[in-house]
């Protein structure tokens, strides 16, 4: 084993395996260790803000446009011109690092490739490393994989512009200490791809892009920037190098979508609606509140609810407002090789989709597999013809409330039985391989990331601790959901013959119980999962 050579304060206690010190370098550690020295006190408290405004919903309060921000919404600024390699980004697929989806990402045809350290992954030591080593090796055209069954993985000529998504604020990297404290998993997976890959990005004439998740306020944007501000300076880069898209993805920061820019303005990239994330965050923000704020079935719940509209066109408004791209959520569907009426039927809801998102003034969408990749450009292509995007297109006449951002309770569908056993059946299978280290795992002809797993055991708590009583009268009690969980993975068992992995679905039985029947509800990623991967 490798030994690695670390700064001063610095201790990395993951094992360094073949090549690890490649990219676990002192220059990309001491990154690390100023990015924590210097920021990680206004993380804690920004986290801390986090549960405050929790507790102010908890007691009945609600969400508003910040008022402090006014001027900040009435005035005349833009953020920076879009930066190469992002002017168009009709077509983004998203992914894990690991070398056969990062090959197969780079050959899809698509122009923008998210690189995933986040909800499509597990933050497993070897996942985290191995995934910047994949990319290092991607940008000097090292890369290449060869399957179990011998099959060879090799990059093609054209590759889309790499966009890297690192963990939120609220994930640490338990494998490295600065000072005896963990650090931040942002901080981390964010330093070592910009020392490792932001040259080998500058001079291929693009540069070091992010996708910032989970973020709840424009404060947080705010320190984002700065550590972008600081990591240029020490690293000698131009100011507005480095560019981050921010994924829209929890209620609190609908709110503020024009602050969001606006603190990033420099290093802006635009906004995503990332719609999954949504809908948890819409669950745990208001999950003591009622009849007002309970969902029905997860896959009732459709981009065209009042709600999630509403959100939508505010989002485009605001970013083309602005000068940013707006760029569409997920298309989650998997091609089946078998069934062809399983894919006429889901390409053509991918495709109702994707007009819609082209439709209502989006540059761009994504896709979650290859094969979606010509679907979502024709249908985009329909619609920008030779324009790389429609930042034009202002949707001057968009207008949206707090109330509408609010109106959850007018979505239509029930809250069904079937709705119940997939939340439970499609959230152990995801646990029991989240926990074996994949983050990105094909359920049902879809592919499901962490979001599915947060969204899955998130509504089995609400409907158990709001007394719902579903379509079919049955109530939802834990007697029920421990029933249903019975029966779920003995349906499991038989259908995966002697693939079957007892100790995995034992695991991911016990953390959906944890996690989806306790008292108190607790956050799945930042507690009782991620202390479980080694």
């Amino acid at each position: 084993m490798t030994t690695l050579t670390t700064p001063d304060g610095v201790a990395v206690t993951g094992p360094v395996l073949d090549r690890y010190e490649q990219v676990l370098s002192p220059a990309a550690l001491a990154l690390v260790a100023e990015l924590h020295r210097r920021f990680d006190q206004r993380r804690r408290e920004l986290l801390a803000a986090r549960t405050e405004q929790q507790r102010r919903l908890h007691a009945g309060g609600t969400l508003e446009f910040p008022a402090e921000a006014a001027q900040v919404r009435g005035g005349d600024w833009r953020v920076a011109p879009p930066a190469p390699g992002l002017v168009d980004r009709r077509v983004e697929i998203t992914g894990p690092t690991d070398a056969k989806m990062t090959i197969n990402a780079l050959n899809s045809g698509a122009q923008v490739w998210l690189a995933d350290f986040e909800d499509a992954n597990t933050p497993l030591w070897e996942n985290m490393v191995g995934g910047q080593l994949n990319l290092r090796d991607a940008l000097t055209g090292t890369l290449s994989f060869t399957g179990p069954n011998g099959k060879r993985y090799e990059l093609g000529e054209r590759q889309p512009t790499i966009v890297v998504r690192p963990r939120g604020w609220h994930l640490p990297e338990k494998h490295v200490t600065v000072d005896g404290e963990r650090v931040s998993g942002s901080l981390f997976d964010f330093a070592l791809y910009l020392v490792n890959c932001g040259r080998l990005q500058l001079d291929r004439g693009l540069g070091p892009y992010y996708y910032l998740p989970k973020m709840e306020s424009h404060l947080e944007a705010r320190l984002w920037n700065d550590v972008f501000a600081h990591a240029e300076s020490t690293l000698g880069m131009p100011t507005g190098t480095i560019r981050a898209t921010v994924l829209i993805e929890t209620i609190p920061a609908a709110f503020c979508m024009e602050e969001i820019l606006y603190e990033l303005r420099e290093h802006s990239a635009g906004l995503n609606a990332g719609r999954w994330d949504y809908l948890f965050s819409i669950i745990k923000k208001f999950r003591s509140r009622g009849a007002a704020f309970l969902l029905p079935d997860r896959n009732a719940v459709t981009m065209t609810a009042p709600f999630m509209r509403a959100y939508t066109e505010l989002l485009v408004r605001t970013c083309h407002k602005r000068g940013a791209h707006a760029i569409g959520g997920m298309a989650a569907f998997i091609p089946s090789r078998r069934d062809p009426q399983v894919n006429e039927t889901a390409l053509a809801k991918v495709r109702d989709d994707k007009t819609r998102e082209a439709g209502d003034g989006f540059d761009g969408s994504w896709v979650a597999h290859p094969d979606l990749v010509p679907v979502c450009r024709e249908v985009f292509d329909g619609v920008l013809g030779e324009a790389p995007n429609q930042l034009g297109r202002t949707r001057d006449e968009v207008s949206v409330t707090p109330e509408q951002l609010l109106n959850v309770a007018a979505t239509p569908g029930d809250k069904t039985l079937d709705g119940l056993r997939n939340a439970v059946g499609v959230g152990l299978r995801y646990l029991a391989a989240w926990l074996r280290g994949s983050g990105a795992v094909g359920i049902d002809n879809l592919m499901e990331d962490a979001a599915t797993a947060e969204i899955s055991r998130s509504q089995v708590w609400q409907w158990l601790h709001n007394d719902v009583t579903l379509a079919g009268g049955e109530k939802v009690t834990r007697a029920l959901v421990e029933q249903i969980l019975a029966e779920q993975l003995d349906a499991i068992r038989a259908g995966y013959g002697e693939a079957y992995d007892e100790a995995a679905f034992d695991a991911a039985r016990e953390l959906f119980v944890e996690v989806a029947l306790a008292d108190e509800f607790v956050d799945f990623l930042t507690l009782p999962a991620y202390e479980r991967m080694p």
